[in-house]
């Protein structure tokens, strides 16, 4: 079993000036933690609405290349996409002129993929939330922690495991009621993280919408009703909840015989196929396939992701979406 830690020592980084580069979602939530927990954070952000966001949270924000000047630690918390340009441009330069320096990223996407080189000074570790930003943010409200996987892929210091564990500690995943770290690798959690965004989570939507269709277009179920049996009453939600707090098979003890029995019995017959895709896109992602793909992607302009959200965003399924969450938040129906 892969070794979990519970807790770290928040002393490594007392003297330490960390910044967070980025303030977005994951980057204000860690970075507010951190604060919190007593740690000397300051934000390097480019001047747009999240630098102004950050001066209204009470940081010092800084441009990027500032920030690092300044910094013992930082924080990569910007999108994958534009990280590696982030780095080039705005932190490696500085980075070569420290003797010692931890650069923290939240995923393994760039340094599995090599589109991110380090400067060998540093120390290079991964502390990736296994949560959303808004997740975590309403498990610290109530005093829990969370799960993180670490990794280390530069150890110039000789003690980066350390301050991974501290850093996890610093951002409020361990040293809680709930919090966990698993030790990992950049190339594990890069492998993982794809192959549920490239699987089970479009094959979930992919079934959803194959189900609105054929309930309300060949046997004339109303989209309202078919939407709240989906996903709308939250079901899916607790469902979800059940699976992470008492297994993937033994939540099925809260259904009833005759949703136990469908279930289980149509695993078998969906298996095969399934596991057919999950090899296939498996393989695209470890081989490099898929991060050519996006790059290609990225270089265009996102022509084919910007048009995708299109053609979903204005399909029949959400246009009653949108008018049923409206209804029920606001309680009446226009």
């Amino acid at each position: 079993m892969a070794e979990l830690l519970f807790d770290g020592d928040l002393s490594l980084l007392r003297d330490l000036t960390i910044a967070v580069i980025g303030y977005g979602n994951q980057g204000s939530v860690q970075a507010k933690i951190l604060r919190e927990n007593g740690l000397n954070v300051i934000v390097g952000n480019v001047r747009d609405e999240y630098w102004r966001r950050a001066e209204s949270d009470g940081f010092k924000v800084y441009e990027i290349r500032e920030a690092v000047r300044r910094a013992d630690a930082a924080l990569l918390l910007v999108p994958d996409e534009v990280a590696p340009e982030v780095y080039y441009s705005e932190i490696d330069e500085e980075l070569r002129r420290k003797s010692f320096f931890i650069l923290d990223f939240a995923s393994g996407y760039n340094i599995a993929y090599g589109l991110i080189k380090p400067a060998p000074s540093a120390d290079v570790v991964m502390v990736a939330p296994r949560m959303f930003a808004w997740g975590i943010l309403e498990r610290h409200r109530l005093g829990l922690g969370y799960p993180v996987l670490l990794g280390v892929a530069q150890n110039a210091s000789g003690r980066a495991w350390d301050y991974a564990l501290a850093l996890a500690k610093g951002i409020g995943a361990i040293g809680l009621p709930g919090g966990a770290a698993l030790k990992s690798s950049f190339e594990e959690e890069a492998f993982l993280d794809l192959l549920s965004e490239h699987t089970y989570i479009p094959l979930l939507i992919a079934s959803i919408i194959a189900y609105f269709e054929v309930a309300t277009k060949i046997y004339g179920a109303s989209p309202e009703a078919t939407i709240l049996e989906l996903y709308a009453s939250g079901e899916l939600a607790e469902q979800a909840r059940a699976m992470a707090e008492e297994g993937l098979i033994e939540q099925l003890k809260h259904h009833s015989r005759t949703s136990q029995y469908g279930q289980l019995t149509r695993i078998r017959r969906y298996y095969d196929v399934i596991r057919e895709i999950v090899e296939s896109e498996a393989d695209e992602i470890w081989s490099g396939e898929f991060a050519r793909e996006f790059a290609e992607e990225k270089y265009s302009g996102m022509i084919l992701m910007n048009r995708l959200k299109e053609i979903f965003g204005s399909s029949d399924l959400v246009k009653v979406e949108r008018k049923l969450l409206k209804a029920i938040k606001e309680g009446k129906l226009d």
